[in-house]
């Protein structure tokens, strides 16, 4: 749980830009480089920051596709459920899964390279998978908002 303001504003700081200097992240929170230093650690130790990492653009690197899948298996049983999270874990073109309530079981975020590569996967890698029921696609036209992370504001 984050205690107080400061915990606020070094993880809003740290979520707009994770490669920002201690010293410099010191200096926007308004305490010395130690205390902060402690704080960022104690913050990353009880789990409120997971990791750190680069924001890619997937064009800029030759995937040209994202698609959302939505997932039905055909037993919603915990020990199915979980094989499917495991499945999906070992599968470097899925970038996110998210099991819901209702219809669906699962929305899947898909990444590929071209309309064929994705066609592959679908056909040779998700629909195959034990369990599937049904998978529902959407392809993405276009984003106008993507933001990691939690509103800390």
């Amino acid at each position: 749980m984050i205690h107080d303001e400061i915990d606020r504003r070094l993880l809003a700081e740290l979520q707009e830009e994770g490669r920002i200097t201690n010293v410099e992240l010191a200096q926007r929170v308004g305490l010395t480089a130690p205390p902060c230093l402690r704080r960022v650690r104690a913050l990353e130790e009880r789990g409120a920051i997971r990791g750190y990492h680069a924001d890619l653009d997937p064009a800029a690197l030759g995937f040209t596709i994202t698609v959302f899948a939505m997932v039905s298996l055909k037993s919603q049983a915990e020990e199915s459920l979980r094989a499917f999270e495991d499945q999906m874990a070992d599968l470097p073109e899925v970038r996110e899964c998210h099991m819901l309530n209702g219809e669906i079981d699962f929305i899947v975020k898909i990444v590929s390279r071209d309309l064929q590569s994705f066609q592959e996967f679908l056909t040779s890698k998700l629909t195959p998978t034990p369990n599937v029921g049904s998978v529902k696609t959407s392809l993405v036209i276009r984003s106008s908002k993507v933001k990691p992370g939690v509103p800390l504001e």
